[in-house]
This record gives C-alpha cells, sequence and structure tokens, in this order.
C-alpha cells in the first residue's frame, strides 16, 4: 500500500530536555481515511504541524507525497502546502468575508492565473459539493449556524483540489446532532472525492471508529497502535482496550 505521509522515527523538543514526540513512527495511506486518537498532551497537534511544515523534527523524518518537507525552503514550502486543505477546529472563516468570498480566498492567493469568473464558479461548485445552499453565499459567518459554518470551512478545504485533506478536532465542542452532522460531511466528502487522502484528528472515538479506514493511536509521543478499527477491538493493550470502552459507550 502506498503511503501518503511517512513519518519516521521523528522526535520534537522544544527546550532541548523533555521530548514531546519520541521517535515516531508512522506511515498514512494513500486514498484512505486515518483517524488520529489519543489522550490530550500526547502529541497529535504537534504531529500535525509537523505533518504541514510548521514545525521541523529535532530528528527524524517526514515524507509528504515523497517529499522530505523540512528540507523545502520558505517559498517552495508555501507552494506545496496547497496539497493540503485543513479544516480547523473552529472553522477559522474570515469575518468580514462572505460566504462566498471565504471559499474564493485561496483560489485568488494561489491561482492567480485562472479568471476571476471561473474562480466564482469554482467557489460555488464547492460549496454546493458540502451542501450549502446558494441562499447563503452572500452571508457572513456569523450570519450563518455552526453546522453551516463548518460546511463553508470544508468548501474553502476543497477549493484547491487537495490530495490530502486533514481535519484538526472537527467536532470539539459541537453538540451531538452537530457532531453526528460533520462526521458524516467528512465520510461523504472522502467518498465523493476519489483519490483524497484524509486525516482526521479527533478526540470522538465512536466516530474514528465508525468513519475511518484506519485509526492511530498516540501515546506519550509515539504511536501505541495502528490499524483497523476492527483491530482496537481485537486489541490486548490495556490503554487500548480503555479507550474502546470509553468509545463503546456511545454506540
Amino acid at each position: 500500500m502506498d503511503s501518503a505521509i511517512r513519518i519516521i522515527d521523528v522526535k520534537k523538543t522544544f527546550d532541548g530536555n523533555d521530548f514531546v514526540l519520541k521517535g515516531m513512527n508512522l506511515d498514512i495511506p494513500k486514498g484512505a481515511l486515518t483517524a488520529i486518537i489519543g489522550f490530550s498532551g500526547t502529541g497529535k497537534s504537534v504531529m500535525l504541524k509537523h505533518i504541514l511544515g510548521l514545525f521541523k523534527p529535532t530528528s527524524g523524518k517526514i515524507e509528504v507525497l515523497g517529499t522530505d518537507i523540512a528540507t523545502l525552503p520558505p517559498d517552495e514550502l508555501t507552494k506545496f502546502r496547497c496539497h493540503f486543505g485543513v479544516l480547523f477546529q473552529s472553522a477559522a472563516l474570515f469575518d468580514d468575508m462572505t460566504v462566498l468570498e471565504n471559499v474564493c480566498f485561496p483560489l485568488l492567493e494561489h491561482r492567480r492565473e485562472i479568471p476571476y469568473k471561473k474562480v466564482i464558479e469554482i467557489a460555488e461548485e464547492k460549496l454546493r459539493l458540502v451542501g450549502l445552499d446558494k441562499k447563503h453565499f452572500q452571508k457572513l459567518p456569523n450570519q450563518i449556524s455552526g453546522g453551516m459554518q463548518k460546511r463553508t470551512g470544508l468548501a474553502r478545504a476543497l477549493a484547491l483540489d487537495p490530495e490530502i485533506l486533514i481535519y484538526d478536532e472537527p467536532t470539539t465542542g459541537l453538540d451531538p446532532i452537530l457532531t453526528e452532522m460533520v462526521d458524516n460531511l467528512i465520510l461523504e466528502t472522502h467518498k465523493h472525492i476519489k483519490g483524497t487522502t484524509s486525516i482526521m484528528v479527533s478526540h470522538d472515538l465512536y466516530a474514528a471508529f465508525r468513519i475511518a479506514d484506519y485509526v492511530a493511536m498516540l501515546d506519550a509521543g509515539r504511536v501505541l497502535l495502528f490499524g483497523k478499527p476492527e483491530d482496537f477491538y481485537k486489541s490486548e493493550i490495556e490503554l487500548v482496550k480503555r479507550f474502546v470502552a470509553k468509545g463503546m459507550k456511545h454506540q
């Protein structure tokens, strides 16, 4: 199986003493939906920032689509990040831009050769793809619901047709109904866009086991277990068993 991302013996310390990542190894399969789970403080966010090139490893290597991103100069790294689409925890929309303008933004920034009329067409197509009605396109973020904001954030993440989609704690702070809507949106988007590699960093175990093809559980800066959801149900690792038991309560 081809890997979209390879994390090879990555260690990270910010102060030279305490290591947040302690020799992490993980291959994220290309074209699959992989969930990253683990308690707070296990290294999920730090790992994600390494994948996006926001942090450089203290030692080890991270290859994204075959490229060692730590070696890229800043201008090339900026271009390379067009391979990613990111749905942030809070949707992170621009408050003073309409829904449509938010989705147009990455296209205007990184695809300046595309005529403006075509940019509008692409943005409208992405908004329709995530199930947002046209009557909301000219509204500001504070004029739409939390669920619509998530849809808009996802449409913006899809604007550049990225090869890798990253969902950073997409359901944190949401009520159960909205959480299920976002989970289903992630799953439908992954199924609809063939070949896209999706990575969901989540504390929601039920969602991870329900929608992911693969799950990686982090503990103390390392990967404790990587496999299909059923591998977690069979695991004899005590911490994994506790996690699964907690996740099962929601079913």
